[in-house]
């Protein structure tokens, strides 16, 4: 791989290999992976606990206890979002090459030469199947999970990105990993990195 600078951000829906898709994809292109646990890293430089951090996570606020104010929020979830990618902001302004996962990263990092913007997306029966498996749940408690964690995820998203979740204006490639499987999804994935660059 070239010493090019790259970012890959990935959003995904809920039940796909999106997130086992990214961390193959760091992995196999040699960068670093930036997801859930990048809270960890934020709360240590801020001083704050990683715990409490973790309820606001990629959520969506609740307007009845928030407010804006002088074009302040209030907001846990959005003083979240505000570390989230100043801290990603900061590494892409560092030079080094990542993968992030969600976090709004398309617009955080909007202005890098080199981001690539991906969604996975998946078949809603292979979705249950992988929900099912992932947290032992029936049929009607799997698709009750996913239904609801891609509420969350979707209205987060339209809050905090200037593009809508999903939409495929948005981002460079949109994968169905249904179709392909994990590898051959991040096989191409490295391909077009590699047209890219």
């Amino acid at each position: 791989m070239t010493e090019k600078q790259i970012i890959i951000s990935i959003s995904r829906e809920f039940g796909t290999g999106g997130h086992h898709i990214a961390a193959l994809v760091a992995e196999e292109l040699g960068i670093g992976l930036y997801d859930r646990a990048m809270l960890d890293q934020v709360a240590q430089e801020h001083g704050l606990d990683a715990h409490v951090l973790e309820k606001y996570d990629e959520k969506p606020k609740i307007p009845i206890i928030s407010r804006r104010v002088n074009g302040h929020s209030n907001s846990m979830e959005d003083a979240l979002v505000h570390l989230q990618s100043e801290f990603i902001k900061k590494k892409a302004d560092a030079g080094e090459s990542f993968v992030v996962v969600g976090r709004c990263a398309e617009t955080a990092l909007k202005d890098e030469e080199n981001l690539i913007k991906i969604f996975i997306l998946g078949d809603k029966d292979d979705k249950i199947k992988n929900v099912m498996k992932k947290f032992d749940l029936n049929e009607k408690e799997a698709l009750r999970k996913m239904k609801r964690h891609d509420i969350r995820r979707k209205a987060y998203h339209n809050r905090h990105s200037e593009i809508k979740w999903g939409d495929s204006r948005g981002y460079d490639l949109c994968i169905n990993d249904s179709k392909l499987g994990v590898e051959r999804t991040v096989e191409l994935i490295r391909q077009y990195v590699e047209k890219r660059l």
